[in-house]
């Protein structure tokens, strides 16, 4: 981030990244399993009798399925001079600095997290431990940018 001296106009975004590498492989090779199982589901002589509706519906099991795998995908942190916006796996807030009391990432955490007044937090799930140094620089990004629009932290 380069912030200009006013901090006008920056914007720090944040996405998990290795999350993101190890999801969609998963998701893919999901799908492909369900559709190749849906395509090959034959009658057997059990008694078990299949149609093109179970096979499509076996093919849609596998869309969900990946679906909800890429979940882990959907997070993303926006700040700007306006507030944060937080958009963890279902839901999306938008903080405005003077509700902001600061943004931490806790010993032993596994992602940052919005400290709130009473000691409430919104957990920041696109800065996550898992991504070291990706985490480390959205941090001081986040920092960086607080500090240039009066927020000490």
């Amino acid at each position: 981030m380069s912030a200009p001296a006013d901090g006008a106009g920056t914007t720090v975004v944040a996405r998990p990244r290795k999350v993101r590498r190890l999801v969609i492989p998963v998701a893919a090779l999901v799908l492909i399993v369900c559709t190749v199982a849906g395509i090959f589901l034959q009658n057997s002589t059990t008694g078990v009798f299949f149609t093109v509706s179970d096979q499509v519906a076996m093919v849609g099991i596998g869309a969900v399925l990946a679906g909800i795998i890429l979940l882990p995908m959907r997070p993303r942190m926006r700040a700007d001079e306006s507030g944060i916006e937080v958009r963890n796996t279902i839901n999306t807030h938008h903080y405005t600095w003077p509700e902001v009391e600061g943004v931490s990432f806790p010993d032993g955490a596994g992602w940052a997290r919005v400290d709130l007044p009473d000691d409430e937090y919104e957990p920041i799930l696109a800065i996550q431990a898992f991504d070291g140094e990706h985490a480390v620089r959205a941090m001081r990004e986040l920092r960086e940018l607080r500090r240039h629009i009066g927020h000490i932290e």
